[in-house]
């Protein structure tokens, strides 16, 4: 076993507030492999793009890791000073966000800002990092590169401005990419050109990649593992097939059955009843038990943590398949 490129050791991230300190993610600790794609997935609060956002390094004030440690190639970068982490941030570590209008500066063309962050990382003369943008631009699909890299970002549809933030992305050739929500404003048709995309270059340039996303159907096409978020914690984590047909934890049966199913005839399809937790009011114990179906007097009070469910590993005292306590 080879170690893996990323490591998230514990992960805890706190905001200082008025009203007191506000837990975001509380113990996330994960792993991903090089050439591997793990997606993260959960409702919106869940603590997805966060965790994505300490793993950049661009978490905003009054946030700030509080516990745990983050390992890139078995180098620490939780703790870096931020110049350090600069350099760390688009050499080492891609990142390609929902909106590509808020990465993408209106006033350049995306040649010159191609060329400014392939030299920020790469000694190349500014004759190699243009012929380097244009092969980016190429290889992520864009027509014609030599004449669009002159263009300016509004002179690109939604699917080519996200290709272009994707070029950026791999200007430096990045050990790891976090791409959060890269799909979600876009047509089916380009999501699955983008998905396709991210396949490409996690398998011809080894990377790893966390991929955010609250579509499941972007997951089972895109994903090698999933971890399922509730409430700043993961829920459950396993190979994607394994979390997608035998989920163990009664968030993600949840999470399947409000999925419609081509080859099912139902009349009606599952609801998770209630909505998550605000910060300021996470309940004692598992925090999926106001909501849980299978809730017993041990989850009200006591925490589980991750444990090995089948292939997979959940945080519930009883898991999809166990019988509950008399």
């Amino acid at each position: 076993m080879t170690a893996p490129l990323l490591e998230v050791r514990h992960l805890r991230v706190e905001f200082a507030t008025r009203h007191g300190t506000l837990r975001a993610l509380d113990d996330v600790s994960f792993s991903i492999a090089a050439g591997e794609i793990l997606g993260v997935v959960g409702e919106s609060g869940a603590g997805k793009s966060l965790t994505g956002a300490a793993i950049i390094g661009l978490l905003d004030p009054p946030g700030r890791i509080t516990a745990g440690e983050i390992r890139l190639a078995a180098r620490r970068i939780d703790d870096l000073p931020p110049e350090q982490m600069r350099r760390v941030r688009g050499r080492e570590i891609g990142a390609v966000f929902q909106d590509p209008l808020t990465s993408l500066n209106p006033l350049y063309t995306v040649g010159q800002q191609l060329v400014e962050t392939i030299r920020t990382h790469l000694n190349l003369s500014t004759a190699q990092a243009r012929a380097r943008a244009v092969e980016l631009l190429a290889s992520t699909g864009i027509p014609a590169p030599e004449a669009r890299v002159d263009h300016y970002p509004h002179q690109f549809s939604g699917g080519m401005r996200q290709r272009v933030v994707i070029a950026l992305a791999l200007a430096a050739q990045p050990k790891l990419i976090v791409a959060d929500e890269p799909t979600t404003a876009l047509d089916v048709s380009i999501q699955a050109q983008i998905i396709a995309l991210l396949k490409k270059v996690c398998r011809e340039q080894g990377a790893a990649v966390m991929l955010v996303t609250h579509d499941m159907g972007v997951i089972a096409e895109t994903c090698d593992r999933v971890a399922v978020m509730y409430a700043g914690r993961i829920a459950e984590i396993g190979p994607v097939a394994d979390v997608i047909h035998r989920p163990a934890h009664p968030y993600t049966v949840g999470l399947m059955g409000s999925i419609p199913a081509m080859d099912e005839d139902r009349e009606r399809l599952l609801q998770i009843d209630g909505s998550m937790p605000r910060l300021t009011a996470i309940p004692p114990g598992c925090a999926y038990h106001p909501r849980c179906p299978r809730a017993a007097d041990r989850c009200r009070v006591e925490r589980p943590e991750l444990a090995d469910v089948g292939a997979t590993r959940a945080a519930c005292w009883l898991p999809e398949g166990r019988e509950m306590a008399r």
